[in-house]
């Protein structure tokens, strides 16, 4: 009896993620009943999966508004203000990238690709829940798993293929120094129990093994943000699969590794509590290393890149070493959390993110979707509206006002100067040149739309629902430069800076 009601006790604390998994369920079990054996389906069956995807994640919604939040660490998970804040990123996120997918998925595969989608989405929210290792390793396999299905799914052609095999064995050989680090962990301490771990840390810390772990996990973690040196695979990835997927990659694995960060590194150093952890040497000093290069390799290359996806692959590189800074400074900072401001920046990041790859799908032709720079030659006269979109979110990540990414790179800069050591003014002069790097190829894409003459005459295509979405991205983008206190707020209290 006790054990049952340590079950329903923890099953009541992720209700949004049984959701998901249910709908994730009917949806496989559906589908092949609704495709004949020759992949032939009825038409517009991908209406109908779209429609039950969004009301899944509706539903999601209404039950993560609701959830409990508590700081006790008892069980296998913790819903606290981290928690709550993460799953409210990823559900939002879902729902944006539901509506690219909606206008790319084929009707035959619909299901599995939606299906693939919401799994994702509960593997993020499992790692930001987990309160032992077990299950964070796992929340991390729930998104990879699905990631492999859903970007062979979104293009047959010859380089999905290779796409979507390259992320397959990279992230094989990821989960695999994430395990390893873990194994080390286990070995040292003698438990998974995170909480555990923290107590436990102080008296292994010092220890050579402890950092050996740390930089096994760092390690493999980093591949999913696409931080160097493990960043290689994106450009080839994002060039081969949908934009759909480009657009999952560019955000989803970033929300992941930075949650299983914060989740792992604070126990490690003996605190479970992000408002009192801050990184120490040596690990700080690798991680500042790995911001510093990410920065300027991302943006350096994505200066050189002709192909509008390999540029915005490596600039998505870049957006992680950004990130880093955020985790780098921890808490540390008096005025500016660098963790509240590495959430607010992802959030903001993953909104516009999503809504720039929304808009290259509704901006392509029937015949010819939008790959390189010179396709989008002339948008403004073809196509103004989604133009105007476009740059508002080039304006986003560009870190420009008037758009969020402005207010998202400030708080960044500001927590890595206010922390007041040469490590934290050497990653915001850092973050500041790379900004203005950054600039010169995210202009340069709008200059192309407004100032060049399109060459080509096609047949647009009209895709709602990814202008829906870029829609809400460009807009969300202005909203939050005008209103960025109540998501910062969020920010601080997810951080434990301020009480939830």
């Amino acid at each position: 009896m006790p054990a049952f009601k340590e079950l329903n006790q923890a099953a009541g604390l992720i209700i949004p993620e049984i959701i998901l998994i249910a709908s994730v369920c009917i949806m496989f079990l559906a589908a092949p009943f609704l495709v004949s054996e020759h992949g032939k389906t009825s038409s517009g069956l991908r209406h109908r999966w779209g429609i039950f995807a969004i009301l899944s994640l509706l539903c999601a919604v209404y039950a993560w508004a609701g959830a409990p939040m508590t700081d006790s660490t008892a069980g296998p998970f913790i819903s606290d203000s981290f928690a709550w804040f993460v799953r409210g990123l990823t559900l939002i996120c879902g729902i944006l990238l539901t509506l690219v997918l909606w206008d790319q998925a084929d009707d035959s595969t619909a299901a599995e690709s939606f299906a693939c989608l919401l799994a994702i989405l509960a593997g993020v929210n499992f790692v930001a829940l987990s309160n032992d290792l077990v299950g964070v390793f796992l929340g991390l396999e729930l998104v990879s798993i699905p990631t492999y299905i859903l970007l062979y799914l979104g293009r047959n052609d010859w380089m999905a293929k290779e796409a979507t095999i390259k992320y397959f064995l990279l992230s094989i050989f990821s989960s695999a120094f994430v395990l390893y680090g873990m194994a080390w962990l286990f070995g040292m301490v003698g438990t998974t129990n995170l909480s555990a771990i923290s107590e436990k840390a102080a008296v292994v810390a010092p220890h050579a093994m402890m950092r050996v772990a740390l930089m096994l996990v760092i390690a493999g973690l980093s591949f999913r943000l696409t931080a160097v040196p493990f960043h290689f695979y994106a450009p080839d990835v994002f060039q081969g699969v949908a934009s759909s997927s480009s657009a999952m990659l560019s955000v989803l694995p970033k929300v992941v590794g930075f949650a299983a960060l914060l989740r792992i590194l604070p126990v490690c150093f003996g605190t479970v509590s992000l408002a009192e952890w801050e990184p120490a040497a040596p690990i700080k000093s690798i991680l500042v290393w790995i911001a510093v290069l990410t920065m300027f390799l991302g943006n350096i290359l994505a200066m050189r890149q002709t192909n509008v996806l390999r540029l915005l692959a490596y600039s998505s590189i870049a957006h992680a070493g950004y990130m880093m800074v955020g985790l780098v400074v921890g808490s540390s900072a008096g005025a500016t959390s660098g963790v509240a401001s590495l959430l607010f920046y992802v959030t903001v990041y993953g909104v516009v993110s999503i809504g720039l790859f929304a808009l290259i799908a509704a901006a392509g032709s029937a015949n010819r979707p939008v790959r390189a720079t010179a396709d989008l030659a002339g948008l403004s006269r073809t196509r103004p509206v989604i133009a105007f979109l476009m740059t508002v979110c080039l304006f986003g990540l560009s870190g420009l006002p008037p758009t969020g990414g402005f207010i998202g790179k400030l708080n960044l800069f500001l927590a890595a100067w206010s922390e007041g050591t040469q490590d934290g003014r050497i990653l915001a002069i850092v973050l500041a040149a790379n900004a203005v790097i950054a600039a010169a190829y995210y202009l340069r894409l709008i200059g192309v739309m407004y100032f060049e003459q399109s060459t080509t005459v096609d047949e647009p295509v009209v895709r709602p629902a990814s202008w829906v979405a870029g829609g809400i991205a460009a807009a969300g983008s202005l909203v939050l430069f005008v209103k960025p206190q109540w998501l910062w707020d969020a920010a601080k209290a997810a951080a434990g800076i301020l009480s939830a």
